[in-house]
């Protein structure tokens, strides 16, 4: 074996090269079996065509996937994953990898409505949003409901808050993100001016984090100012539309000065929802609460008497923007289900939730 031996105690969490990348007890009892067949750790820290860079006690080494390319798109090979990789050879391969945690899922623009892993093994699900531009508040709510069915802590991040003209303003913009963010922290902040970075910084510190948003969101320019340095290239938006070019082409993991890892992903033009009627729940989770009022168990909050749904709407208690919003993401969950082996997929989600809910616990233990 080249390189230095490794045994299962030299793998203990805290003071293994790998654990400023997330390793963690879980991690390393997970590992055990691929131990014993001599591969090592590492995690992904980019893929590209057919091969990826993991980073490994050794180093950044660039080894080939053709081992782990199986037809079925959510079992590829991603960034974030946990490896086990051979410890020799020229070429180098990846062997297989560790089940996954938890993973951010959204379907392809393709006909067969075929989901797309953007990043693995996340805890913290960053969805950025300029305010160089009014507020989409219906794209926010398609976001979150892809962060939480990840199994991941979404986070609102509204960049570029030193654009708003008056700090009345600017509590207002929260506010009405708060409102369609149930459960989410929502923070304003100014890479430009170093505004709210550093409470930002504190909350990505405990673990993995996805950068997410749209192209011109900011999401590089605040991703240099988590790293301190500028590490991500950055390009000027179009002042007619406030977008910009996808500045980022790869995911990269990244790991932060303060603590805690950063995935940086593409801007995503298009965020279409894959199984999600969890997480749109839990977007929309008061009124899931006030449909269980309703006089009907099945009601579809459309015209049927007695519901609670449609009197809070009504009553000005439940904005009828949301009420819009959910039926929406509902009806297109409904239309990729129904292309979809949905029993393949749950399954495969509950096993990422499972794992997800033993990481946080070997956190804890940490």
């Amino acid at each position: 074996m080249k390189g230095h031996p490794l045994s299962f105690s030299s793998l203990q969490a805290s003071s293994h090269p790998l654990a400023p990348y997330g390793w963690d007890e879980g991690w390393r009892a997970e590992f055990a079996p691929y131990l014993e067949r001599g591969l090592v750790p590492g995690r992904v820290v980019r893929v590209d065509r057919g091969q990826c860079d993991v980073v490994t006690a050794d180093g950044l080494v660039r080894v080939d996937t053709e081992f782990v390319t199986p037809n079925d798109p959510l079992r590829v090979i991603c960034t974030g994953d946990w490896a086990a990789v051979d410890a020799g050879g020229d070429p180098r391969y990846v062997q297989e990898y560790l089940p996954r945690r938890t993973a951010f899922v959204r379907s392809t623009s393709s006909k067969r409505s075929e989901g797309q892993i953007l990043a693995a093994n996340v805890d913290f699900a960053v969805v950025a949003v300029s305010l160089a531009m009014e507020l989409d508040l219906g794209r926010i709510e398609r976001f979150l409901a892809l962060a939480w069915e990840s199994g991941a802590q979404p986070l609102v991040v509204l960049t570029k808050a030193d654009l708003v003209p008056d700090a009345a303003t600017l509590s207002h913009l929260v506010q009405d993100v708060e409102t369609s963010a149930p459960g989410v922290r929502v923070l304003a902040v100014s890479s430009a001016v170093g505004d709210g970075i550093d409470v930002l910084a504190a909350v990505v510190s405990g673990g993995t984090s996805v950068l997410l948003g749209q192209s011109g969101a900011g999401k590089s320019t605040l991703a240099n100012a988590l790293l301190g340095e500028d590490v991500m290239s950055v390009q000027q938006t179009r002042d007619v539309d406030g977008k910009g070019r996808h500045t980022t082409t790869t995911r990269n993991l990244l790991v932060l000065p303060g603590g805690g890892v950063l995935i940086d992903t593409p801007g995503l033009r298009g965020v279409g929802l894959f199984d999600a009627e969890g997480g749109v729940g839990q977007v929309f989770s008061e009124i899931e609460g006030l449909a269980a009022e309703c006089r009907f168990h099945d009601c579809a909050h459309g015209a049927e008497p007695g519901c609670a749904v449609l009197a809070a709407v009504d009553s000005g208690v439940l904005p009828e923007r949301r009420l819009d919003s959910y039926r929406k993401l509902l009806r297109e969950n409904q239309r990729i289900v129904a292309k979809t082996d949905a029993r393949a997929r749950s399954e495969l989600r509950r096993e990422w939730k499972r794992r997800g809910a033993e990481g946080r616990a070997a956190r804890r233990w940490r």
